[in-house]
């Protein structure tokens, strides 16, 4: 059997209570917990007397100033550079868009003029064949018209009206 030591803490009955029910809700004996109390104390340096726990609030600002340190780091180098990157793509997609629209636009207002250029062409191209439809009817009627009151037996006369009929439709 070991031998422990054994000595004799005295406190007053009221905080035995207290100190009872809190081994008790731990699920210790009295004499256990204390021991887990006085190592607590003694690996942790704390002061049970300062119930604000200064050690704590030191360590808990040193980590949240770690943690935003951390977060500031983190901040510089990569969002930052992410949100530049970003917003240097946003403007480029921009210009790449406008410069499209504008070109198409270009595109588009060619496009138009080139076809009321050409409408243009062919109803002066239709107007002048219709024309030159009615000026060939007239050189013909005329033509007709001069042959038959020649007669039949002017040969010399008909070709000559002929050869004049030749050339005024070459000069159309």
């Amino acid at each position: 059997m070991e031998q422990e030591n054994v000595n004799t803490v005295k406190y007053p009955a009221q905080l035995d209570i207290k100190f009872a029910k809190v081994a008790m809700s731990l699920g210790l004996t009295k004499r256990k917990l204390f021991v887990k109390m006085v190592e607590y104390f003694y690996r942790t340096r704390k002061d049970p007397t300062d119930i604000n726990d200064e050690l704590m609030k030191n360590t808990l600002a040193k980590n949240h100033k770690a943690y935003t340190s951390f977060i500031k780091a983190q901040e510089n180098l990569l969002l930052i550079p992410m949100k530049e990157s970003m917003d240097r793509m946003i403007n480029n997609q921009k210009e790449i868009v406008k410069y499209f629209n504008e070109q198409v636009i270009n595109a588009n207002k060619t496009i138009i003029k080139n076809l009321n250029t050409t409408e243009n062409l062919i109803t002066k191209s239709l107007q002048d064949k219709e024309k030159l439809k009615a000026l060939f009817l007239q050189i013909l009627n005329h033509y007709i018209k001069s042959r038959e009151e020649l007669g039949t037996f002017k040969t010399r006369e008909r070709e000559e009206l002929a050869d004049t009929f030749r050339n005024k439709i070459k000069n159309l």
